[in-house]
């Protein structure tokens, strides 16, 4: 058995300008940790011959599987065929199949074949190609040694169906890798060095097998354990001590979203939510519809941005807003009441605040209503405004997963 690294270069002056994020790094290190192969090194370069070739030379000194991604294209800019062709000496030739699948492609979508596309068919003689069920542009594995180098399209649909299909198959056949274990804990209600001040005593008697990795966002920590080469009853019963030392504060035991959390809770006790959304704009309603079958519990949301909106809408009293104004813990408690009322759920939850970045922090009122009580809650959002609607909705979350809880104790 022996340990195995993987180098990913992607390549695009997209990516180094911040115009596309790289997502494809991170999905790929996923799939490969999952079958024991280890990402050692990333690396993003630019549409630069001299760059990529240099990227080449020095990730293969490390890694015995080398993943390539973007530069594929038919357009003028894309020069990682030709030149991975002249890097292991070959020459470019035309595959029939890869012809007949580009051909296909346009045929399928009605549209006309641009002339530049044919190029997409010539393919270097000394790789095995790759067919891209997906798009134009083929994959291809060049062997130097016993080195992998596989180059696939930069778009994601597209080299996820090329890793799966041939990539993974081909690495696990190729290569005795050791056992990776993971398990994930996802906590909310305690930042990271609470968590971890917590955890002193648990993390000092973990063998030495395996380690524990914090993970660390917006009102949210996810706590990995990572065993190698160790019995799985071993890393379960770690987990174990892991989920009791931190039992009040768990959303979930496996490594998914809240909303996903959320939504297999209110299953479970066979309860609906609705939504009332003014700051978040109906992000939080669109992070529960974003889960499979999440109609079997939301029945409905309302974005009120506006005070007539509220007033309209919600029904909450004119009086109550020239008051107290529209965030305030009266006005949110007030859209959670009627909010219920008006979609008829078990529970329904309230968001109203400021979130734009300014020279003050901002504060958002959170509230959730239910037949037996209706509570809010203030927190203060520091961040700029994308950034501080997300920490209101996973906020948002958190108390909702506790008062369903409380509810059915």
């Amino acid at each position: 058995m022996q340990e195995i690294h993987c180098a990913i270069i992607t390549i695009g002056d997209e990516l180094l300008i911040g115009q596309t994020i790289d997502t494809n790094s991170a999905w790929m290190a996923r799939q490969l940790n999952d079958i024991g192969i280890l990402v050692k090194r990333r690396v993003a370069v630019g549409d630069h011959k001299a760059s990529i070739l240099r990227a080449l030379d020095e990730e293969k000194q490390y890694a015995e599987v080398i993943l390539i991604t973007g530069g594929l294209g038919p357009t003028a800019d894309d020069i990682t065929k030709p030149l991975l062709c002249d890097y292991f000496g070959g020459q470019l030739v035309q595959n029939d199949q890869v012809m007949e699948m580009v051909k296909a492609h346009f045929t399928r979508r009605n549209r006309p074949m641009p002339d530049s596309n044919l190029l997409q068919a010539m393919v270097p003689n000394v790789c095995e190609v790759l067919y891209n069920e997906f798009g134009t542009a083929p994959g291809m594995l060049f062997r130097e040694g016993k080195k992998i180098f596989v180059s696939m399209p930069g778009v994601p649909l597209e080299m996820q169906y090329i890793m799966k299909t041939y990539v993974l198959p081909l690495l696990q056949k190729n290569f005795d890798t050791p056992n990776i274990i993971h398990r994930t804990l996802i906590t909310s209600g305690e930042g990271e060095s609470a968590v971890s001040a917590r955890l002193n005593h648990f993390e000092s008697t973990l063998p030495d097998a395996i380690k524990l990795a914090y993970l660390p966002s917006l009102n949210m920590v996810k706590l990995r354990l990572t065993g190698i080469d160790i019995a799985n009853k071993t890393v379960d019963d770690c987990f174990h001590q892991l989920k009791e030392t931190l039992s009040d504060i768990i959303v979930a035991d496996e490594d998914i979203e809240f909303e996903e959390a959320i939504g297999k809770l209110l299953i479970a006790e066979g309860k609906t939510v609705s939504t009332a959304e003014s700051c978040t704009g109906g992000l939080f309603a669109s992070r529960i519809c974003s889960v499979s079958g999440a109609s079997n519990y939301f029945k409905g949301g309302i974005v009120s941005y506006s005070e007539w909106s509220k007033i309209k809408h919600l029904n909450v009293a004119a009086q109550t807003i020239k008051d107290f104004t529209a965030v305030s813990q009266q006005t949110a408690e007030e859209m959670a009441i009627h909010c219920r009322e008006k979609f008829e759920t078990d529970f329904a939850v309230a968001i109203t605040g400021y979130i734009e970045k300014g020279d003050h922090e901002n504060e958002v009122w959170i509230a959730l209503s239910s037949a037996k009580k209706t509570i809010a809650k203030k927190i203060i959002v520091p961040y700029e405004r994308k950034k501080n609607a997300e920490l209101a909705s996973n906020t948002a979350f958190n108390l909702l997963r506790v008062f369903i809880l409380e509810h059915h104790a």
